[in-house]
């Protein structure tokens, strides 16, 4: 489920889109590559503080390392059942809750892909855009561990496009009228809001093969 994403712009993109003010010194360490969203890595997210809105930069496993404390290489970067416990009390504060901008992500193929090359088949990328949105906010949650922030990206049922290459679910993207209702709305405008986004407004493009050729094959 959606663990690689991408946000192609600038942080200015983000503050001139959600109207939001840095809330944290943006990180200036070669590490942070905000462009590339992968498990345990940093991201820029939209969050509420106080009576302002801003951006802030949060590590994606909203676990805080705990698997991977104990021996296991896996992040928690995406929840769906947000009735459990653990989840609804985080997701019911609207202080916990946040939005993160992103302009693609991806689903692995379904099917394996001989590349002709002698090498055995593997499965492609598959990259979903949106197109009424250029950059768009997933719907997420976030909790503070320590010094450090983290975050989860919510799920929901796929739409007609996702479903036939991962069938059982999908990020949550939202409505730029959602954005606010998202972050200070009740627990039941929350699950209100978990649901797919419109086929229609979406794309998507691949399989494709960075790690073998450059040359995609386009579905």
């Amino acid at each position: 489920m959606c663990n690689r994403a991408r946000f192609d712009g600038e942080p200015e993109t983000i503050t001139e889109r959600f109207g939001a003010e840095w809330l944290a010194d943006k990180p200036m360490d070669n590490r942070f590559d905000p462009k590339e969203l992968r498990p345990f890595g940093r991201a820029y997210v939209v969050r509420n503080e106080a009576d302002r809105r801003g951006l802030d930069v949060m590590e994606w496993d909203v676990l805080a390392g705990q698997a991977k404390q104990a021996g296991r290489k896996v992040a928690q970067t995406n929840v769906r059942t947000l009735h459990l416990p653990q989840w609804r009390s985080l997701v019911s504060d609207p202080a916990n809750r946040c939005l993160i901008p992103l302009t693609e992500f991806c689903e692995w193929a379904r099917e394996s892909t001989d590349l002709g090359d002698g090498k055995k088949p593997i499965k492609g990328e598959m990259w979903f855009g949106v197109t009424d949105q250029p950059v768009f906010a997933i719907a997420g949650f976030w909790r503070q561990v320590g010094d450090g922030r983290y975050f989860a990206m919510v799920t929901c049922d796929a739409n007609e496009l996702v479903a036939p290459i991962h069938p059982k679910a999908m990020i949550t993207i939202l409505q730029a009228s959602d954005h606010e209702r998202w972050l200070t709305g009740s627990y039941d405008d929350v699950l209100a809001l978990q649901r797919p986004y419109p086929a229609d407004r979406m794309t998507v493009r691949g399989p494709v093969f960075p790690t073998r050729t450059t040359t995609p094959l386009l579905i």
